[in-house]
Parts: structure tokens; C-alpha cells; sequence
């Protein structure tokens, strides 16, 4: 049997309480669950950082207020729970078990209650073990990443967004088109595209300008935005005059309803068009196709139907929809 004197006892707890004070005063916001997940610590750096003084939450397990407002684990938690599986439900980005040693690195918006803020935090936290494996107890780091995220936002809506009409750019469409095209070969659902081309476009802008024509592009990027509504659609400029719509889980019959809905709006912005042969004003053609995504064939068969169905539209009249006989 070990022997313990005094002596070390003593000097076991000035290190515990040095190391204690030394916590509190750390300028990362941390705080500390014991085993049984209660705060043994909640620094001063924490207590900034969500506004809720350390005597409120010292031997309790109610740390979740400074970040939630309504209970839910907090990555520490998972740690002394070994709950993992909850970490893609619980952050938007982390590491795996064993990734980063025996801790876990996460990222997540908190909504801050008592402050009444929202910001984005990276949390780190990892186990302290005894000499006997058993766990005494799990530390979390935290750090502010508010800014940095909205910058990366920022960058991100720019990249995804055509600088003229505000709607999606290509590369957007290009990516959410991809990404339903494998959805729907998962799921066996059917997926639509409109592509919309403005009717004597150039000849538009050969007579009110290319001032007037970048306005008209707004307009009619505006008709068609207010028109696809559903979450999941997603409406881009494709190029030029010409505009395009994704829409996941939608048949040719769902898709054609909507083209014509747009088709109908851009009619209603009554936008002159003296060159036009069609109408005294805007008009816009489109071509629909819809179809359940195979193993064979790409989403540039479903372009390429669409665009065919645009082209007859142009060909037999303009200002109308039609619908690919196949995609």
C-alpha cells in the first residue's frame, strides 16, 4: 500500500489551487465539468464571453445557458458521455474521435441569451484521466470566431452570386445542380430545370442602351426570383439574357406550372420593347425538363433537354413555354 504524507498532500493541493487560479485567469474562455458534468470552473474570460457570472453556474450542470436557450449538450458533454454520434447533429464542423488525440475541435453559431447576441464559436475540449484511466474531468476551450465567419460568409455569397442581378451565378447553379442529380439518383426522385432566354434581347439593348438593358436584367431577375419560392429551388442567371431554375423533387407537369408563372410575371413588369416582334413589351421563352436521375447519364442531359425545349419555344413564337419531349 502507498504511503501519502502530509507533505505531499499539501503540495498535491497548492499545485490543484495554483493551476485553479491560473485557469481563471487564462484570457480563453474556459470552463471545467467534473465527472459528473458539474462546472467546477467558469473563468473570468467565460463569464465575458456569455455574460453569466461564475456563481451561477458553479455545481450545476446548467453551462448550456451561456450558449442555448433551451438544454442541449455542449461538445464537454459528449466527451464525458462518450456520445460522439450526436456531434454531426450537435456542430456544423468537427473532428472525429482520435482525430485531434483524445479531444474533439468543433464550430457552431450560439445564440448567447444573456447577452442577447449571436456568435460563432470554435470550441475545443478534452478529458483529463487519473492514474487509474477514470475520467476526473473534461475541460472546454472557447473562442470567438464571429468576424472571421461573417467574412467567410461574405466571401462565399460573392463567389455564389451574379454581381448584376444579385441571383445565383453559374458556378452555383452548376454545384446545386450536381449535388440534386445525385439526391435524386439516391431517392429515385424526379428533378426539373427551366432554362429562360429574354426574347430580342439584343436588339433591346441596340436601342435603350446597355444601361437600360443591365436594369431590364435586374427586372426580370426580380419576376422570376419572386416567382420561385419553394426553399429547395434555386433560380440563377445562367449567362448573358439567359436565366435557369432547379428544381428538386418536382415532375415536368410542377415544372411547367412554374415556367409559366414566370413566363406570365415578366409579362405583368410591362417593360417596353419597341424592337420587339413578339409584344410592345419584355418577353421572356422558356424550355422545361424534368426526369428521374440514372447511373448512365449526367445532369448535362437535362440541360441539354431543356435548352432544346427553349429552342423550339424561340422558334414557334416566343413568349411561351414548352417542355422537353424527353430528358
Amino acid at each position: 500500500m502507498d504511503i501519502i504524507s502530509g507533505q505531499q498532500v499539501a503540495s498535491s493541493s497548492v499545485v490543484h489551487n495554483l493551476a485553479v487560479r491560473l485557469m481563471q485567469h487564462l484570457v480563453v474562455a474556459t470552463f471545467v465539468l467534473d465527472a459528473e458534468r458539474r462546472v467546477t470552473i467558469w473563468n473570468h474570460a467565460c463569464e465575458r464571453l456569455t455574460g453569466i457570472p461564475a456563481a451561477q453556474v458553479i455545481g450545476t450542470r446548467d453551462h448550456w445557458r451561456g450558449f442555448y436557450d433551451a438544454p442541449r449538450h455542449c461538445l464537454a458533454d459528449l466527451i464525458a458521455l462518450e456520445q460522439f454520434d450526436m456531434l454531426a447533429e450537435l456542430y456544423a464542423a468537427h473532428t472525429t474521435p482520435g482525430e485531434f488525440g483524445v479531444g474533439l475541435r468543433a464550430e457552431n453559431w450560439c445564440v448567447m441569451p444573456a447577452l442577447g447576441q449571436r456568435r460563432y464559436l470554435a470550441v475545443d475540449a478534452g478529458p483529463i484521466y487519473d492514474d487509474h484511466g477514470q475520467l476526473v474531468a473534461v475541460i472546454q476551450t472557447l473562442r470567438d470566431m464571429t468576424e472571421q465567419k461573417l467574412a467567410e460568409m461574405a466571401l462565399q455569397h460573392l463567389a455564389t452570386r451574379d454581381a448584376l442581378t444579385g441571383m445565383a451565378n453559374r458556378r452555383a447553379l452548376d454545384e446545386k445542380l450536381l449535388l440534386e442529380w445525385k439526391c435524386g439518383q439516391r431517392t429515385e426522385s424526379s428533378l426539373a430545370f427551366i432554362l429562360g432566354d429574354i426574347d430580342y434581347f439584343k436588339r433591346y439593348n441596340d436601342t435603350y442602351g446597355h444601361q437600360q438593358g443591365d436594369s431590364c436584367l435586374r427586372a426580370i431577375a426580380g419576376a422570376i426570383s419572386g416567382t420561385v419560392f419553394r426553399p429547395a429551388d434555386l433560380a440563377a442567371r445562367y449567362g448573358g439574357e439567359e436565366f435557369a431554375i432547379i428544381m428538386p423533387n418536382t415532375d415536368l407537369a410542377g415544372a411547367r406550372a412554374v415556367a409559366e408563372r414566370i413566363c406570365l410575371a415578366v409579362r405583368e413588369c410591362g417593360i417596353p420593347h419597341g424592337a420587339s416582334e413578339v409584344a410592345p413589351h419584355v418577353t421572356l421563352s422558356l424550355g422545361v425538363a424534368a426526369t428521374i436521375p440514372g447511373p448512365d447519364d449526367g445532369p448535362e442531359s437535362l440541360i441539354a433537354a431543356a435548352d432544346a425545349a427553349l429552342y423550339r419555344a424561340k422558334h414557334s413564337g416566343r413568349d411561351r413555354v414548352l417542355c422537353a419531349t424527353s430528358a
